[in-house]
C-alpha cells in the first residue's frame, strides 16, 4: 500500500505500487547493460564506537519485503550488524546512470534458505567459505591455500553450509530511487515507513 501527492508525476521507470518490483524491474535492465556484477551492493554499517563502515557485497535475493545477502559470522560486518541491527547499502548502475539507496532493520538467515543458497554456490565457493576466516589477520596466501586443501580432504564434495556462514535480511524502513537528469536536475523519489507492513509514504525529493 502507498501514499502519494497525486502531483509527483511519478511514471515510467518510477511507476508501480510496489518498491521491490521496481528494484527488481531496474536490476534486470542493468544485469542487460552493466559488465559486472549488477547485484554488487555498497553496504554500511556501524561499529560498536559508532564508526561507519562500508564495503562491497553481492545481493543474491530481492524478496517480496526485504534484500538478502550472505557472508561470514565471524566477519567484522557480521559482527557489526548483530550490534546496530541496522544497516544501509547503496546499488549503483553507472550505465544506466540511476541508483537504489536503502535503509533498515536487519534479520538473520540461517535456516533452509541459507542453505538452499550455498549449496547453489560452485564447490569451490563452498570449500572457500569453510576455509576462510574472515576478516581476521593472514600471514600469506600460501596459508589460505593450504586451509583450502586441508578442508577440501576433509569436506569432500558435498560440504555442508559452516556453522558461521548464512544470510542478513535487510527489512526496509526507507527506499529511495534515484536517475540521472540533465544539467543535473536528477530525479529522486523517496519510498517512507515505520516498520514492515505498514503504508509507504512516497515523496518526491529535490535533486
Amino acid at each position: 500500500m502507498t501514499q502519494e501527492d497525486a502531483t509527483l508525476d511519478r511514471d515510467g521507470k518510477f511507476a508501480g505500487d510496489d518498491p521491490f518490483a521496481i528494484v527488481r524491474n531496474w536490476m534486470a535492465e542493468a544485469e542487460a547493460s552493466e559488465p559486472n556484477d549488477a547485484n554488487a551492493i555498497a553496504l554500511s554499517t556501524v561499529d560498536a564506537d559508532g564508526l561507519p563502515n562500508v564495503r562491497m557485497v553481492l545481493l543474491k535475493e530481492i524478496e517480496d519485503d526485504a534484500f538478502v545477502f550472505y557472508t561470514n559470522y565471524g566477519s567484522a560486518k557480521a559482527a557489526e550488524l548483530d550490534h546496530a541491527g541496522k544497516a544501509a547499502f547503496v546499488l549503483h548502475w553507472k550505465s544506466l546512470r540511476r541508483q537504489v539507496r536503502v535503509r533498515g532493520l536487519v534479520q538473520k538467515e540461517d535456516g533452509p534458505q541459507a542453505d538452499a543458497y550455498y549449496n547453489s554456490r560452485s564447490l569451490k565457493s563452498r570449500l572457500g567459505a569453510w576455509a576462510s576466516d574472515q576478516s581476521q589477520p593472514l600471514d600469506g596466501r600460501a596459508t589460505l591455500l593450504a586451509k583450502v586443501a586441508k578442508v577440501t580432504a576433509q569436506q569432500g564434495t558435498r560440504p555442508e553450509r559452516p556453522p558461521f556462514w548464512g544470510g542478513y535480511r535487510i527489512v526496509p524502513t526507507e527506499i529511495e530511487f534515484w536517475a540521472d537528469g540533465a544539467f543535473r536536475l536528477h530525479d529522486r523519489f523517496r519510498w517512507r515507513r515505520e516498520k514492515s507492513g505498514q503504508l509507504w509514504h512516497i515523496t518526491r525529493l529535490h535533486p
